[in-house]
């Protein structure tokens, strides 16, 4: 269901009258399938995020995708995009830029990195040290960058899509907790069905998916969509479900570091995103639940029992999900 099409006579759809912009997230997420086959889910997640003005962490083992998602993401927008290999020996200024001196001009000019960009692809971000994953952390949460000391603006809209592989593998460095902590959402994509797997067998053979696909949006019908998404309703009793949610994982026996107040800021607004692909003005405690793994689970630490126990972040979370109770919307 594309983003403000759906209609009821109780008056449960978005209105209409935005032109383009309302149709595009339709378009974008077409655009996005016709190169990953069968993960619809992952793909509305992720649009789910773009939509939140949020960032996406893509974790899972090599070969599944996890590139070929956020570069199909990428080319299906039409607007500025870059991609960064992280390296062991990447550094920091390599992402957000440095500053040149020209001798014949005797005057320094700033050589911006390729995070200024509308959508930045971090292709296995834990391959590179902490302390250039740390380059990132401001221009995740401020949207601007400081070098040299000077403090320069990023361009709306502006999302960061990491893939990474687990962190058991070899050449990996963990994500520090406040980099996971400033990406709103982590998806997984997963091995194919089969018959997904035949398709793209088909698909692969001549040339790659990604070599036809067009942009589908602009960066303009992106910024309005997400100032859409911002006037979505949320009522008293759905927010304070929401507190309700984030305040369990602090006080769950099963963790040692519950959500932060910003991963409750990350659900409110990925759901108001969520309501809006599902053609709603208002948010449900539905949108919130089928968001909380996905949203919470990346920033939890389990306990050393749990650990034992082999009890993932994302089985704890359903779990939350599964017994706190749900309170009246209103």
């Amino acid at each position: 269901m594309s983003l403000g099409t759906r209609q009821n006579t109780q008056g449960d759809g978005l209105p209409e009258g935005d032109g383009g912009v309302i149709t595009a997230a339709e378009r974008i997420r077409e655009a996005v399938e016709s190169v990953i086959e069968g993960k619809p889910d992952v793909v509305r997640i992720a649009l789910t995020v773009l939509l939140a003005e949020g960032h996406l962490l893509i974790e899972d083992i090599p070969g599944v995708g996890k590139t070929m998602l956020a570069k199909a993401l990428g080319r299906a927008i039409d607007c500025s995009v870059q991609r960064v290999q992280f390296t062991p020996d990447l550094l920091p200024a390599d992402i957000t830029g440095v500053s040149v001196y020209h001798q014949d001009r005797r005057a320094f000019e700033f050589n911006p990195g390729p995070v200024f960009a509308n959508i930045v692809l971090g292709d296995e971000i834990n391959r590179a040290s902490p302390k250039t994953q740390s380059a990132l952390l401001e221009c995740m949460e401020e949207m601007q960058v400081s070098v040299d000391g000077e403090t320069r603006p990023l361009e709306r809209p502006f999302m960061v899509v990491a893939t990474q592989n687990p962190a058991d593998m070899e050449g990996t460095y963990p994500l520090p907790e406040a980099q996971r902590d400033r990406f709103m959402a982590r998806i997984a994509v997963g091995y194919p069905t089969p018959q997904a797997e035949l398709d793209m067998i088909d698909a692969h053979s001549a040339e790659s998916p990604l070599d036809t696909l067009r942009s589908a949006a602009t960066a303009a019908d992106v910024h309005g969509m997400v100032d859409r998404v911002k006037t979505i309703h949320v009522a008293p009793g759905v927010r304070r479900y929401a507190v309700d949610l984030v305040t369990a994982t602090r006080t769950s026996s099963a963790l040692r570091l519950g959500a932060s107040p910003r991963a409750t800021i990350h659900l409110v607004r990925a759901a108001r995103a969520y309501a809006a692909l599902e053609g709603r003005h208002y948010v449900v405690p539905d949108d919130l639940q089928a968001l909380a793994v996905p949203v919470l689970a990346h920033r939890l630490l389990p306990s050393p029992e749990a650990r034992m126990e082999r009890r993932a972040p994302e089985q704890i979370v359903s779990e939350i999900v599964a017994r706190l109770p749900i309170p009246n919307p209103r």
